[in-house]
């Protein structure tokens, strides 16, 4: 075995020794044999590694946070269950917006402070070492901020006001701490301030490394588009949107090689990693750890009771082996929203039908997106979860381009191509032509909605765009405007005394 194979083997079984604490843990995993760590580039390499093995554990967390309380998951009208009638299990709460302080839909602020820490950790010793090489180090420091950075992006945008920490603790976690949280204006600035650290810490180096699947210059540049379209949308005006527009240049000027793929379908296969669509995902793999998603897919002994309709059988649990639990279903209102020449619908959603006859009747929908793969007769759910690509950079530089009166037709038009293909119609299909096209910003909306489900982005997107938009597509009012936050839960309330309950909420 390789040294820097033994290192990570090390730090992985610390990672997972100390990291499932059911408080907001900062108690740095490393510290445990500190005083041999950190000794040689391989193990400084070893906890980068670790860092993006952390930030997989996250997955489901960004998932729930960026898309269940939005217009895509939920049981069809007059049904409280999902269409195969498996229970949603008090997951409901979620896109209902009936949260509160017992039933947070994400507690303790996701876990992110866990991997916070560590972060923080690694920028303490790099600011130090003398053990890798000058170059290593900025790229290091890249990812270090960035990934700080993206973490203190999604604290902010759920719960506003959040904890800061920037120092690695190693004799108490963030629960006992009893630290009041920062203001959003600090929050804001030091999502900014790593950013800005990060980019200059990377410099001339747009490389990307494991395939895609550790965080890079061209990640960081993709936050920053993100973060400054939120502000822009917020107050910060075309001063904001140049900025975004600027950074998403950057990446399209030096990095030449990023395009669409041109099969929406191929893009998230498990034999399609780090293609040229990839900007960031994180890594799942045969073996070594899975999506974490079954509860967005049927049962086998439920799926075999309908039909597919396109292939005109019924499901075989030997070939349809979801194997999951669907506590999370999906709206056939999701599936019918699309135009059936648009190849998205058929790639991201699987339509489920009752045959009477020679009839077909749709019995309801599940998510599609990650097929994962066959291993032994059982489906392995081994997709990398995309964070960032290149459909997400062309369709934020319409949203800047809107935003500073200039035309997005070329940006929306790349997409709407590739999802159409061979049915793609300009004198119908490309903007501004669709019904929806006479409003630019709710056309990018759309098209957000139908590129991205299942991948963290919706919920964002129409708190990004407006309060207004929240509350034409979801089932909020202006008059329960506070719920556009998420409640902290009890256990984090009573292990912080100084911590404060989103606002609207019921104290505690």
């Amino acid at each position: 075995m390789s040294k820097i194979l033994q290192s990570a083997c090390a730090l992985l079984l610390w990672l997972t020794l100390g990291g499932c604490s059911k408080q907001l843990d900062l108690a740095p995993i490393s510290s445990v044999g500190e005083g041999n760590f950190w000794q040689t580039s391989d193990q400084v390499e070893a906890f980068v590694s670790g860092l993006h093995a952390r930030f997989r554990t996250h997955v489901q967390r960004f998932l729930f946070l960026g898309e269940l309380r939005a217009d895509i998951h939920g049981t069809d009208p007059g049904t409280s269950s999902s269409f195969t009638g498996e229970s949603t299990a008090g997951n409901e709460r979620m896109w209902n917006n009936t949260l509160g302080l017992d039933a947070p839909g994400v507690a303790g602020y996701g876990g992110f402070y866990s991997n916070i820490n560590q972060l923080n950790l690694l920028i303490s010793k790099l600011e130090t070492s003398t053990v890798v090489t000058p170059a290593n180090k900025g790229h290091y420091l890249g990812i270090a901020h960035g990934m700080r950075a993206f973490y203190y992006f999604q604290l902010h945008m759920a719960w506003g006001k959040v904890i800061v920490q920037t120092q690695p603790t190693q004799e108490f976690d963030i629960a006992n701490l009893s630290k009041a949280p920062a203001s959003e204006a600090d929050v804001m600035k030091l999502i900014k301030d790593d950013i800005e650290i990060s980019l200059r810490s990377f410099g001339t180096d747009y490389s990307f490394r494991q395939t895609k699947g550790f965080w890079s210059k061209a990640a960081t540049l993709m936050l920053k588009a993100n973060v400054f379209l939120w502000t822009a949308q917020k107050g910060g005006g075309t001063a904001d949107a140049t900025t975004a527009k600027a950074a998403l240049t950057d990446i399209l000027t030096n990095i030449p090689s990023l395009s669409l793929q041109s099969n929406f379908g191929n893009l998230f296969a498990t034999t399609n990693r780090g293609n040229s669509e990839v900007i960031f995902a994180s890594r799942h793999l045969l073996n070594e750890s899975t999506l974490p998603i079954l509860n967005h897919y049927p049962q086998n002994a439920f799926i075999i009771n309908y039909h597919d309709s396109v292939g005109k059988r019924k499901f075989d649990a030997a070939i349809d082996n979801w194997g999951g639990t669907l506590f999370i279903p999906m709206r056939a209102a999701t599936f019918r929203r699309f135009n059936d020449r648009d190849s998205r619908k058929w790639a991201s959603i699987q339509p489920c039908y009752r045959l009477t006859g020679t009839t077909y009747s749709l019995a309801g929908v599940f998510s599609s997106k990650y097929k994962g793969e066959q291993a032994a007769g059982v489906r392995t759910y081994t997709n990398d979860y995309i964070i960032y690509r290149h459909a997400d950079l062309l369709l934020m530089m319409a949203e800047a381009k809107v935003l500073l009166g200039e035309n997005p037709a070329a940006e929306i038009n790349a997409v709407r191509q590739r999802a159409y293909g061979t049915a793609y119609n300009a004198a119908t299909d490309a903007f501004p032509n669709q019904p929806g096209d006479a409003n630019a910003k709710d056309a990018i909306l759309e098209e957000r909605y139908l590129e991205f489900i299942m991948e963290g982005k919706r919920w964002l997107d129409l708190r990004r765009f407006g309060d207004s938009y929240v509350f034409k597509f979801t089932n909020i009012t202006a008059a329960e405007a506070y719920k556009v936050l998420w409640p902290v839960d009890r256990n984090t309330l009573t292990n912080n005394k100084l911590l404060e309950q989103s606002p609207g909420y019921p104290k505690f």
